[in-house]
């Protein structure tokens, strides 16, 4: 069981306007909820940069996310602008994250090759971003679920060296 906190921000202009469900992001509560982990935000967002940003920032800086996990706009759509606003969040960025997720989909389905998620930290928290399908999203977070709670040690100043954590 994880002691971390995580957020769930979903891109969706029709999802923001209350035209659409939000499976994708409720998948991801109710995964992260049963691995221990403590929701302490969620936010549907349009896809557009200011408010993605925006969610981002108030995810970290207000409610204190330790994990922020975003869901949609990852693809090659006009209005797909995750990776964009993540220009604006990221401190640093960890592309091993994104490179597994995009490996293990592309073993699903060839339109793996089209998505665009990026993961990446900002202060202590880190940010993955997945597609906004439901089995999308689960399919991605399943690749690096194994790996989450060694990764927010480390962000956090864990010296525990990683062949033995």
């Amino acid at each position: 069981m994880s002691q971390f906190s995580f957020a769930v921000i979903t891109m969706s202009d029709s999802g923001a306007r209350g035209l659409r469900e939000d499976t994708s992001g409720a998948a991801l509560k109710e995964l992260f909820t049963d691995h221990g982990y403590r929701l302490c935000f969620y936010k549907i967002v349009p896809d557009r940069i200011e408010f993605i940003v925006e969610a981002v920032l108030q995810a970290i800086e207000a409610k204190g996310a330790d994990l922020v996990l975003t869901t949609g706009g990852t693809g090659v759509s006009p209005t797909d602008v995750t990776p964009e606003a993540m220009d604006q969040v990221f401190d640093k960025e960890v592309p091993g994250m994104a490179e597994a997720m995009r490996a293990a989909s592309l073993a699903i389905t060839p339109k793996a090759v089209i998505s665009r998620g990026r993961a990446g930290i900002r202060r202590q928290s880190l940010i993955i971003n997945l597609p906004g399908s439901r089995k999308g999203a689960l399919e991605n977070i399943d690749v690096l679920l194994p790996a989450l709670d060694h990764a927010l040690e480390k962000i956090k100043g864990s010296t525990v060296d990683c062949a033995e954590g």
